[in-house]
């Protein structure tokens, strides 16, 4: 009975998670405006969205191509500086490391909203015009602290000695860092630049603090803009059937990829 009501509380939160997901694919290939109400199958919304694209004039699309190109530079960035960092981090010993450690993990625990408030106030206070370059640096505030704790793992499985071994063999430090360290911390790397990536792609609270009053629009914001004018836009439907059928089939890419590895080694 213990095994069954376990399994049956996962299943019962599985449901709770994906319904609404399921329920939006559904309604996207049928033409109502409103949700819920079926008019017949349809295609026409997924239509309507990529001639959308093709002009690439409409506002929905302005804020996807926003929201891809912001959450692209401040993962970038983020996975620069996070790894950089991680790596002074775990070169640090004792309470300074434990310190250091602390404060990495603040942002991640932090409400949104604060974080969005701080970073407004002190973009006001440095005299920064609000725009597209606040809402990136914004972005890179707080998704570096996730690529920080996805390298520091991988920090910890390597080999300290390897790094030490290739400056006796007469690599500079620059060398032995892209050549021998890189290498070993890239999946660490690649797992903060998804996570970075993901945590700006669905940011809402940060960007509505820090975009000002340009008009400037990810695709988060446009949501709740368009909520508040009495409705949402029918072509929001197919678009967040395609990221997530996007996503969904990466997350398949990538286990099937990490499971084949797995084997490769256990057979090894």
């Amino acid at each position: 009975m213990k095994k069954f009501f376990a399994q049956a509380y996962i299943w019962f939160l599985l449901i709770l998670l994906y319904a609404p997901l399921v329920f939006i694919g559904i309604f996207s290939f049928t033409e109502s405006r409103v949700m819920g109400n079926w008019t017949g199958f349809s295609t026409k919304l997924y239509s309507n969205l990529f001639s959308g694209m093709m002009q690439g004039d409409s506002a929905l699309m302005a804020a996807v191509k926003n929201t891809l190109l912001i959450a692209l530079i401040a993962a970038a960035l983020s996975t620069l500086l996070g790894t950089i960092a991680a790596i002074g981090i775990f070169n640090l010993k004792g309470r300074k490391k434990a310190g250091i450690q602390f404060l990495n993990n603040i942002p991640m625990i932090n409400p949104d909203i604060i974080t969005g408030v701080s970073l407004f106030l002190l973009f006001i206070f440095l005299g920064f015009s609000q725009g597209y370059t606040t809402v990136v640096l914004a972005h890179i505030t707080f998704c570096t602290p996730y690529v920080v704790l996805n390298v520091m793992p991988k920090l910890a499985q390597m080999n300290p000695n390897t790094y030490e071994a290739a400056l006796d063999l007469g690599a500079t430090p620059g060398q032995a860092l892209r050549k021998v360290m890189i290498p070993q911390l890239r999946p660490g790397m690649i797992s903060g630049f998804i996570l970075a990536f993901t945590m700006s792609l669905d940011d809402f609270a940060v960007t509505f603090f820090t975009r000002g009053t340009v008009g400037l629009d990810t695709l988060s914001t446009y949501i709740y803009t368009d909520a508040r004018k009495g409705g949402l836009t029918p072509e929001l439907r197919p678009l967040m059937t395609l990221i997530f059928a996007t996503i969904l089939i990466l997350l398949v890419i990538i286990n099937i990829r990490q499971a084949r590895l797995a084997k490769k080694a256990a057979a090894k």
